[in-house]
């Protein structure tokens, strides 16, 4: 299976490259037989959307390599601040140039230097997920104070910070997992 993590931030320095490396450490270390990459939106830069790929083909050449990023993905990962109480505008600009993620699942991580983590642009991104055909994971991971708890290689010391990553990737895995094998089986 192909698990796309996407790093929803233009910003430097990057919090959100932190929480993605973060997350494919873990992954990797704890599920070894899926393949894990990084779209991060700084290297992938989109003029706002007016052009919508609904397939490879459909790509100019210049966005082939994000395309691929996509169209490979089996499941989802999004990571995103939380910009005046919603998700970040790169990340939206992203996934409408591919507007459609049929049974396709997808975690939400968002994250703030607060101590809410980020509640409301997850809860929005449950919405346009919904919208896109997607399938939500329940189980998300809100990040409070995310600039003390991972470090710029994507390490974490923090115990609880371990232990909420542990408990949002086994349940979103699971849920990859599960519509994975349904989707193939059709």
């Amino acid at each position: 299976m192909n698990i796309t993590i996407v790093s929803g931030s233009s910003r430097n320095p990057n919090l959100s490259h932190r929480v993605a490396l973060h997350l494919q450490q873990k992954l990797s270390e704890r599920y070894p037989t899926h393949h894990y990459c990084i779209l991060d939106v700084r290297n992938h830069r989109l003029d706002f959307v007016s052009d919508v790929w609904m397939k490879k083909e459909d790509l100019p050449k210049e966005h082939e390599a994000l395309g691929e990023l996509v169209f490979d993905a089996d499941a989802f990962i999004l990571v995103t601040p939380e910009y005046n109480g919603s998700y970040s505008a790169v990340m939206k600009n992203l996934l409408d140039h591919f507007p459609k993620y049929a049974k396709r699942v997808f975690g939400i991580v968002t994250y703030s230097t607060g101590a809410m983590g980020g509640m409301r642009a997850a809860h929005q991104m449950q919405q346009m997920i919904c919208a896109f055909m997607g399938v939500p994971s329940p189980q998300m991971l809100l990040i409070g104070g995310v600039d003390k708890r991972i470090d710029e290689t994507g390490n974490s010391e923090d115990a609880a910070m371990h232990r909420m990553s542990d408990t949002f990737l086994n349940e979103f895995v699971w849920l990859a997992e599960a519509v994975y094998a349904k989707r193939a089986s059709n």
